[in-house]
């Protein structure tokens, strides 16, 4: 009985403010949940993408809920159609976001690799990248 799908994935950042921005304005993202100083939760799709302020999430919580975080940069990668592939270049330049590869993958797929203020590897992937349906 294997899990049927990632249901959320967090990365850690330095700067809320910075971060909602950066997920506000270049992909476009609408926030869903916010803690001032805490973390900024946004909807993608049928799962949700967290981002944490670690030195807050590595508290103990009132709740009871497990302390977590990491340091250093994490990765994520959103899922793109191909056809949308250019005009995610040209957006990604229109807000001064340097891209670090555009990759062709072997086996099909292609994905554009850029940073966000944290310094945290993003990815726009095509999910013919895992061979999967778009």
């Amino acid at each position: 009985m294997p899990p049927t799908r990632i249901l959320e994935t967090c990365l850690c950042v330095a700067d809320l403010e910075a971060a909602e921005t950066f997920y506000t304005n270049v992909l476009g993202l609408s926030p869903f949940a916010k803690l001032p100083g805490r973390h900024i939760f946004f909807r993608v799709g049928d799962g949700m993408f967290l981002l944490f302020d670690p030195r807050e999430t590595a508290k103990p919580s009132l709740a009871g809920i497990p302390a977590r975080g990491t340091s250093g940069p994490g990765h994520a990668a959103f899922a793109v159609p191909e056809a949308d592939l250019d005009r995610w270049r040209q957006r990604l330049a229109e807000h001064s976001v340097a891209l670090e590869l555009d990759y062709t993958w072997p086996g099909g797929g292609r994905s554009l690799y850029f940073r966000d203020p944290s310094g945290n590897s993003i990815e726009l992937a095509t999910p013919g990248t895992w061979g999967l349906d778009a």
